[in-house]
């Protein structure tokens, strides 16, 4: 029976990773190894997580561990061509847009190895954004590409793939949505840490993610931002899990939120969906979190000037504000308003991307 690697670098990718899992599981018609290069050290992705995710831990962690971008792709790429001159694999499954997607597809493609890119095709427009860089090289050397939107299809065409080898399958972060949301229905949510900012706000609240380096990593932006978050905090109170980055770099800039946004740390899956699904809207910088607020039909403020999703905008609930405050601040008021977009899940969206990303690789395999 044919076998392949299935990449994941940091814990997003594995949220990506765990569908086609549970898919390949549930078939039978391949065996295969789930590999964590170690982009990202994360203490709590322990076996409660995996657990959660409904999937074994890694059969393999390589420990790639931080560093420069190149830095951290050179280590991922010796470590795993050692892996793969092991024991070699028939085929590489990578997923999205981090480094270890591009220095695992690198080192497979290099070995002869075929490859296939999960979310491919997606573009920002954008080459300043490490990810979009990514995208593109991977694109360039894979060998099947499972695409989640329309968009994707054209940008494959117009980079001269055949039709033959892109396939439209929808979207295995929406299958790991839907397949946790009904989960969490069942989950005893007492011990969440944010049930008492919910209870306390009678459910009326926004939440806010920001990690972009294009709007942490400047104080001029961080004030900019931070100005429109608090003049909407007046209005409807805030949360905000605070990734270590932004964390940091509000201490630097000594930019103050005020009272009426709360910050915490850094949530659990199931707690920041328990979260995030009853907002009355969500801003973001986040690419995921477009598209999971339009898979669940919450209003989502995009904090950023492009996206490389935009079928969340053309069909979905989310609105691309950019970063000028005025804009920011009236989009979230037209939603308080009962005026925000009305959007729909898009096509394919239905939680069975992985089955039909296992379907084709059994068969052309």
């Amino acid at each position: 029976m044919k076998g392949m690697y299935l990449v994941a670098g940091a814990r997003p990718n594995f949220m990506k990773i765990a569908p086609i899992v549970r898919a390949l599981q549930a078939h039978g018609g391949l065996t295969f190894k789930l590999i964590h290069t170690g982009q990202h050290y994360d203490r709590d992705m322990n076996d409660v997580f995996f657990d959660e995710l409904g999937i074994p831990e890694p059969d393999v962690f390589m420990a790639a561990g931080g560093g420069s971008h190149s830095q951290q792709t050179g280590k991922i790429m010796v470590a795993f061509e050692e892996l793969c001159q092991t024991e070699r694999p028939d085929a590489v499954l990578v997923v999205g847009d981090v480094n270890s997607t591009l220095a695992c597809s690198i080192v497979a493609k290099k070995l002869n190895i075929p490859v296939a890119h999960v979310e491919a095709g997606l573009r920002s427009g954008d080459m300043t954004m490490p990810e979009e860089i990514n995208r593109m090289v991977t694109d360039s050397i894979s060998d099947w590409f499972f695409v989640t939107e329309p968009s994707g299809i054209v940008h494959l065409k117009q980079e001269g793939k055949p039709d033959s080898v892109i396939h439209y399958v929808g979207h295995v972060m929406v299958d790991n949505l839907l397949y946790q949301a009904e989960k969490l229905a069942r989950t005893d949510i007492s011990g969440f840490e944010t049930n008492a900012f919910k209870a306390f706000n009678g459910g009326k609240y926004g939440v806010v993610t920001l990690h972009r380096p294009s709007n942490v990593d400047s104080a001029e932006m961080m004030e900019r931002i931070g100005g429109a978050l608090k003049e909407i905090a007046t209005e409807l109170p805030l949360i905000f899990p605070v990734h270590p980055r932004t964390r940091g770099n509000l201490e630097k800039f000594g930019i103050e939120l005020g009272p009426n946004i709360t910050l915490v740390g850094p949530q659990p899956y199931m707690a920041f969906l328990n979260l995030w699904k009853d907002a009355a809207v969500v801003l973001t910088d986040s690419g995921g979190l477009q598209e999971e607020t339009t898979a669940l039909g919450v209003p989502c403020i995009t904090i950023r000037d492009n996206t490389e999703r935009p079928i969340t905008v053309e069909e979905g609930t989310n609105v691309l504000a950019g970063t000028d405050p005025l804009r920011i601040v009236a989009e979230v008021r037209r939603v308080l308003r009962g005026e925000g977009k009305q959007g729909r899940r898009p096509h394919l969206w239905d939680g069975k991307a992985a089955e039909r990303i296992v379907d084709v690789l059994v068969k052309e395999m």
